[in-house]
């Protein structure tokens, strides 16, 4: 392959342009809805997902309401890492997510996982915890999906086998979704 930043980028665009936004609008939703009830936004992912989920827990927690500092609350699970070098020495590595969601969540709140594969077992165990508990899960998903595309209840698809470009459209994706709570003032955020 004869790599340009131009095919580079229409390789991108062309998986942005695959995906169902009703997927993306439902997520605007449901984090705004968390906004407003005060509920809690996790986020979970390995390697460049991980580094990805951290960037998106600042940009909720800050950048969506810069004037009043009442943004979402927001929690990258891959950012502590005692915690996740206690859990996978203790628990296992497929466990970092799921005992932290144990502890941190309720019914009601709202996880994102970022995968390029889809089938890392800790992002896998996460999702069976948050459904189990009552949480709404989303999944922002690259090469096939993985079978996090099935165990989540909303899955956003980018059919791309390059991990660098899955993990742009992570990136892009809650970038747009950071933006869209930005226009919308949560009520009791006033």
């Amino acid at each position: 392959m004869n790599l340009s930043f131009s095919s580079y980028s229409e390789r991108l665009n062309k998986a942005l342009s695959a995906v169902d936004e009703t997927v993306i609008n439902k997520l605007c939703e449901s984090l705004l809805n968390a906004w407003e009830n005060g509920r809690q936004f996790f986020l979970c992912g390995n390697g460049g997902s991980a580094g990805n989920a951290v960037h998106i827990a600042n940009d909720m927690i800050y950048g969506i309401d810069r004037k009043s500092g009442k943004g979402l609350r927001a929690h990258a699970l891959p950012a502590n890492s005692s915690i996740i070098t206690c859990l996978a020495n203790d628990e296992g590595y497929e466990e970092i997510f799921a005992k932290q969601l144990a502890v941190y969540s309720n019914p009601g709140d709202v996880l994102l996982v970022l995968s390029g594969s889809g089938n890392s077992p800790n992002i896998l165990r996460a999702l069976d915890f948050a459904n189990e508990h009552d949480l709404e899960t989303y999944a922002i998903l690259g090469f096939d999906g993985g079978k996090a595309k099935s165990l989540a209840a909303h899955s956003m698809h980018f059919p791309i086998d390059d991990m660098q470009i899955s993990e742009d459209t992570q990136l892009v994706v809650m970038h747009y979704v950071m933006q869209w709570l930005a226009t919308k003032a949560a009520p009791s955020n006033n």
